[in-house]
């Protein structure tokens, strides 16, 4: 089953829009993890085990394991999701883009080493940087397009014959880039009004909305500006809100409510 497929089945069996941010940080862990040798795995592995039931997916994101130079947490994780959890596809959020050869690379890194059903790109250097992923018909490819930072603007706002940036990335994402039928696009929540013009350029294609709890972004305005026109389209990230929901030993049974309660109030506007 190809990424796209397993998603939109998530959507519709789960009835779930929540994609869980896996972004390990050792600090935050409850105190029971600092005599752990395999903390990082051990961790992610029960907040996974805990949330699967409430997401359409789930985002590692790939710095956060490399620093605590935890890669090996970070397959063992992944594979553990599709032996527990094979249901919820997993996008590696790495963000990468390069010239070709060295995005081959960087292909075999996220669908052969890691495993991932989807990973996240950066357009920036062009189609050919991208085009090595693209050509991996099953799997997912997450292009950055209005990103959910303060200086997103920076580049992103900029006017390319009389209209910003990351509109024209939309519009040649979902019109040219999009053969395999294998793109979503990454657009922040805290930009809602850009999520709408986005989502008008891009017809049914799918959003990973990053943004939503710990940075401010709200469930409400994002699901109405946009989801897609049978209620879908949406991955609407959670990380910290949801991994972080106590620093006690009922660390699992508050992510859990986290993601539940997200859920819940996306479903309720949807």
């Amino acid at each position: 089953m190809s990424f796209m497929q397993a998603l939109r089945r998530r959507w519709q069996q789960a009835d779930t829009l929540v994609c869980v941010g896996l972004d390990p940080e050792p600090a935050r862990f409850p105190a029971s993890f600092a005599a752990d040798a395999d903390a990082v795995f051990a961790f992610n592995r029960d907040i996974v085990d805990a949330t699967a039931e409430f997401a359409c997916a789930f985002k590692p994101q790939i710095a956060h394991f490399a620093a605590l130079g935890a890669e090996d947490a970070l397959t063992r994780l992944i594979a553990h999701i599709h032996a527990r959890h094979p249901e919820v596809p997993v996008i590696l959020d790495s963000k990468r883009g390069d010239i070709g050869s060295t995005a081959q690379h960087y292909v075999s890194e996220a669908f052969d080493r890691y495993r991932a059903d989807a990973v996240t790109v950066n357009p920036y250097m062009g189609r050919d940087s991208a085009q090595p992923f693209l050509d991996r018909a099953e799997r997912g490819v997450v292009v950055l397009c209005r990103t959910s930072n303060p200086g997103a603007g920076d580049l992103q706002d900029l006017d390319v014959g009389g209209r910003p940036l990351y509109q024209r990335v939309a519009e040649k994402v979902a019109n040219e880039w999009n053969g395999h039928g294998n793109c979503a696009l990454v657009v922040g929540a805290t930009w809602p009004e850009q999520l709408r013009e986005v989502r008008a350029i891009v017809g049914e294609l799918p959003l990973l909305v990053p943004g939503v709890g710990a940075q401010g972004g709200d469930a409400q305005a994002v699901v109405s500006n946009a989801k897609s026109a049978d209620g879908t389209g949406l991955m609407i990230n959670s990380s910290r809100a949801i991994l972080y929901a106590s620093s006690g030993d009922d660390y699992a049974e508050a992510a859990a409510a986290a993601a539940r309660a997200l859920r819940d109030d996306i479903n309720r506007y949807r």
